[in-house]
This record gives C-alpha cells, structure tokens and sequence, in this order.
C-alpha cells in the first residue's frame, strides 16, 4: 500500500482552485460582470496565479511556473496603478 501524502495532495487542491479562479475570472471577464482595469480583476488573477504556483510545488514545470509569476508581476503592478490612480 502507497502512502498517501497529504502535503502534495494539498498542493494540488489549491492549483486546482487556482485553476478555478482562472476560469471564473475570465468568464466574468467575458460576460462583463467584471472590467480588465478593476482592482478585483487584478486580485482574482493575482491569487488565482499564487494558487497554481503552489500547486505547481507537488508536480513542478518551468514554464508554467514562468507563466505563474509572469500573472503574479503583472497583477501587482495593475494593483499598485490602480491604487495610486485612486
């Protein structure tokens, strides 16, 4: 019998929720519920982004991870313009 680890099993959920958060910020992104220039745009992204690079701890791949803080950086940059265009 394996052992089951809880710590990647974990790591997994939260990509997988990241994954989520993804897809329901795009399609509310879509259906303009949200607009691109809102700080809750940027903040669904930013931790949608956080939540895959975790998962990405149990099952690394480079690019993704590249891809993860490529949405991190931008995220806190749109969050910082907005902020200081308030």
């Amino acid at each position: 019998m394996e052992h089951f680890d809880h710590t990647t099993a974990l790591a997994e959920l939260i990509g997988i929720a990241g994954f989520g958060l993804y897809v329901l910020t795009y399609s509310l992104l879509t259906f303009r519920v949200i607009r691109s220039p809102s700080l809750l745009y940027f903040a669904m992204n930013l931790t949608a982004a956080s939540c895959v690079l975790i998962g990405l701890s149990s099952s690394f791949n480079l690019a993704s991870a590249m891809i993860q803080i490529f949405w991190i950086s931008m995220s806190l940059i749109g969050i910082m313009l907005h902020l200081r265009r308030a």
